[in-house]
């Protein structure tokens, strides 16, 4: 029996496996997200949740020097045996982190020649706060679409990409290109996602679309939205243990969090993201990203290029993490 649960905890820590069962369980389901609302117990669709509501129904974890984290609890209804166990097994949540852009200096992050790396690494080695998965990657590893660091253009734009992290003018901006065109200012850190999502709190048309080759907008699986809101702060909207949504469900949060403009980052398996808070830090991975396994079903993930939120007051790291490639 010890040596069973040792060996469940070993695969928990190197799949996440709590999470993969009810992202398993439920990537087929058609049946609304719902969200746990605040003192009374109830659920509500997050379709239906009102402003208020939402905030009732966000519940504070942490706050340090601009930052603050908070999650949501959730759920769908079950209509399987498979989705029954996993919704006794696992509470669903969502997490919330709210960043202060004037206590941090946002900035891609990556390692020479785009080398593939964590976000636990690249917490460390910038000496950030926070960490997390931007662009997409080819079969290869190499980043799909732009990035800029420090003022340097060091991979290429990716046309069909319409989602946009950048900085001009010290300013971070999460949005679609055409924000991301006219926004006035010297360009000195970027990188290019898929898609955008809003733009001064509309939704485009598109989020709510079938899923085709290149947009899986129905499909339930980890998500990460960036956006911002109106007074300039940074609004992170993450899939955490079991939170799997739909492209359609993650916006509806955003709306609800007044959240003016917004993308998505690269989400699914690849989906991690790092926060540290009072010195202690945190580590979500949706998926492995540990051990080479040699197989395609347990594929290592790891990503090229990160996206990182960095006191103000600590000295930037060194030109080895991000020479041009």
């Amino acid at each position: 029996m010890v040596l069973g649960l040792v060996a469940v905890l070993a695969v928990d820590y190197v799949f996440n496996l709590r999470s993969t069962i009810v992202f398993l369980a439920f990537r087929d389901s058609r049946q609304p997200l719902e969200v746990r609302l605040g003192g009374s117990g109830s659920w509500k669709p997050v379709s239906a949740l009102t402003v208020a509501e939402m905030d009732r129904a966000l519940v504070r974890r942490d706050e340090d020097s601009g930052i603050t984290w908070r999650t949501l609890v959730l759920r769908r209804e079950a209509r399987t045996w498979g989705q029954r166990v996993a919704g006794f097994l696992v509470r669903e949540t969502v997490n919330v982190i709210e960043i202060n852009p004037a206590n941090y200096q946002f900035q891609t992050s990556f390692k020479d020649g785009f080398a593939l790396t964590t976000a636990k690494e690249r917490l460390a080695t910038e000496r950030a706060a926070f960490a997390i998965t931007a662009n997409f990657r080819d079969p290869a590893g190499k980043p799909l679409g732009l990035v800029v660091h420090e003022g340097t253009q060091r991979n290429p734009t990716f046309p069909a990409w319409t989602g946009y992290f950048f900085v001009k003018a010290g300013k971070p901006w999460f949005g679609p290109k055409s924000l991301f065109e006219e926004t006035p200012g010297v360009l000195q850190e970027a990188s290019q996602g898929y898609p955008s999502l809003m733009k001064n709190h509309t939704v485009f048309s598109y989020v709510d679309l079938p899923s085709t080759r290149y947009f899986d907008g129905n499909r339930v699986t980890y998500r990460a939205l960036a956006g911002m809101k109106q007074n300039g702060n940074i609004v992170f909207i993450l899939s955490g243990t079991g939170g799997v949504m739909n492209v359609s469900e993650v916006t509806a949060l955003a709306q609800r969090l007044n959240v003016q403009h917004a993308t998505l980052l690269d989400g699914g398996r690849a989906l991690q993201y790092s926060l540290k808070l009072h010195g202690a830090a945190r580590h979500f991975t949706a998926f492995n990203t540990l051990i080479d396994f040699g197989s395609e079903m347990l594929e290592l993930q790891r990503s090229p290029v990160y996206i990182v939120a960095r006191p103000t007051a600590v000295a930037p790291a060194g030109p080895s993490t991000a020479t041009a490639p």
